[in-house]
């Protein structure tokens, strides 16, 4: 994801969201039939719904996206083709900043996923300790920059403040796994019960022909792991109208997903089991078993910690990688 400055003028909110997505489809970053639902546009936006909501229906009226069966709309003219569904923030995708924002948004924009990045790397090599001037060096940037970037993190448990003003990395650990997996049971099975009358069946649907398509894999690709687990848990679970509920299964979901990209990132394939797992689970809410897929989804978030405590041990061996980045300090 990147930054560019597309005039000086200020335009609405929502105006401002239609030049981004419209400037992304022009430029094929967002490919036809891509999904595009008001939730995750509007969290990379760092915007709320309505505004997106008023920017979808601009773009519709544009013909640059229409409405399909399922939630959300659908990246160009009408066809045959299936939905794409993608977590957008692994599309590279350029963000205009040409609507009315707080000083230094663009700067805290600009650096936030790079430092997301080089902060779920580490994870898996122990504590490392973030300094405000070397950041602020780094990326030539002022220190209010960098403390409102690692204040988001804090917020996603990436990173931790000592009573001392420290910031950490810190470690991940068999019980970091069981504590943001126990969080986890709690909020997203609940979250799938209160979420049945909004979930989309024919969303279930088609997500449960991907994941079928995929689990017989030996091993899947990460990025396409990714994306499959993302389209579960945006149509299943974080369907919920309970806004709360949603807002700490994301973040506890971003240090579970950092923690399985540092993985990814040491050359372990996707696993298989949790596509396999995922598809049960849509089968039943399909035909509204919903207290059954709600048993089900708490089997898998066990088994899922467990394979992922078992990968730390594996990874235990593995020496420090040379591309930590060098403002990382080893604590």
């Amino acid at each position: 994801m990147t930054s560019r400055s597309q005039t000086e003028g200020k335009v609405p909110l929502f105006r401002s969201a239609a030049d981004t997505i419209r400037y992304n489809i022009q430029k094929g970053r967002l490919r036809p039939d891509v999904v595009l639902l008001e939730g995750p546009i509007a969290d990379l936006l760092n915007i709320s719904r309505a505004p997106v909501k008023r920017a979808l229906a601009l773009l519709e009226e544009e013909g640059m996206i229409r409405r399909f069966d399922g939630r959300g709309y659908l990246v160009g003219p009408p066809g045959d083709s299936e939905p794409i569904r993608t977590n957008l923030r692994n599309l590279d995708l350029v963000i205009l900043n040409n609507h009315p924002e707080p000083d230094n948004r663009s700067n805290w924009q600009r650096i936030y996923r790079t430092i997301e990045d080089d902060v779920s790397a580490c994870l898996v090599f122990g504590q490392y300790r973030l300094v405000e001037n070397a950041l602020a060096l780094h990326f030539d940037v002022s220190r209010t920059v960098v403390r409102d970037v690692l204040q988001r993190l804090q917020e996603r448990g990436l990173v931790t403040k000592t009573a001392t003003s420290r910031w950490l990395v810190a470690p991940l650990t068999a019980q970091t796994i069981k504590d943001k997996s126990e969080l986890a049971t709690i909020l997203e099975v609940a979250a799938l019960r209160s979420a049945q009358a909004l979930r989309s069946r024919t969303d279930l649907q088609r997500l449960g022909n991907e994941l079928d398509a995929a689990a017989d894999a030996e091993e899947i690709d990460p990025q396409r792991w990714f994306e499959l687990v993302n389209a579960f848990i945006d149509i299943a679970i974080l369907s919920t109208p309970n806004r709360d509920m949603r807002s700490i299964i994301f973040n506890n979901r971003k240090m579970l997903q950092a923690s399985q990209n540092a993985l990814f990132g040491l050359g372990l394939p996707g696993d298989p089991w949790t596509i396999r797992e995922l598809r049960m689970i849509c089968d039943l809410l399909v035909v509204d078993a919903v207290e059954g897929a709600a048993k089900m989804l708490e089997n898998h978030l066990l088994k899922s910690r467990e394979r992922t405590i078992a990968q730390l041990k594996i990874v235990a061996v593995v020496p420090q990688p040379p591309h930590i980045a060098p403002y990382l300090i080893p604590n």
